[in-house]
């Protein structure tokens, strides 16, 4: 993923997570800090009670380090990332921020028109999903994108 690529990233992960400079319940009720950080048991914010105020240099850490597991995680799935185009790096990269790898691992049948280039069939999978009923303005927004890669 070149830089320009993992900024537009950055900002798209971003505005869809929102920054929230505390602890607070994410869509699933899970504690969750900062930029769509979920809270893990190692983490210093762990059994902080919510509302409970986090420093933007704190959330910024979390954020960061999040990005670079992310991207991470999403190589291993993907292990041609790389060689995918600019976009379908962002979308995957923005549903593995938004998921996890477990997760996003069950989306074989998306994984699988990912590797063959069938865009329109992985924005079909991305729809025929409970993630796309649990977040549907990412979801939807990610999947017109998805629908709309030109190889």
């Amino acid at each position: 993923m070149n830089t320009d690529t993992f900024n537009e990233m950055t900002q798209e992960i971003k505005a869809d997570e929102g920054v929230i400079n505390e602890v607070y319940l994410d869509h699933l009720g899970l504690p969750t800090v900062g930029i769509g950080h979920l809270i893990r048991e190692d983490d210093p914010e762990n059994g902080l009670a919510v509302g409970t105020k986090i420093d933007s240099e704190r959330v910024h850490e979390l954020f960061e380090a999040d990005l670079y597991t992310c991207v991470a995680e999403t190589k291993l799935l993907y292990p041609q990332f790389e060689e995918l185009p600019a976009e379908a790096q962002k979308i995957l990269c923005n549903m593995m921020f938004n998921m996890g790898r477990p997760r996003l691992s069950r989306f074989h049948k998306m994984k699988k028109a990912v590797d063959s280039s069938d865009w329109t069939e992985a924005a079909n999978q991305m729809l025929d999903s409970k993630w796309a009923k649990q977040v549907p303005n990412r979801a939807n927004r990610l999947i017109e994108r998805m629908k709309n890669i030109q190889t």
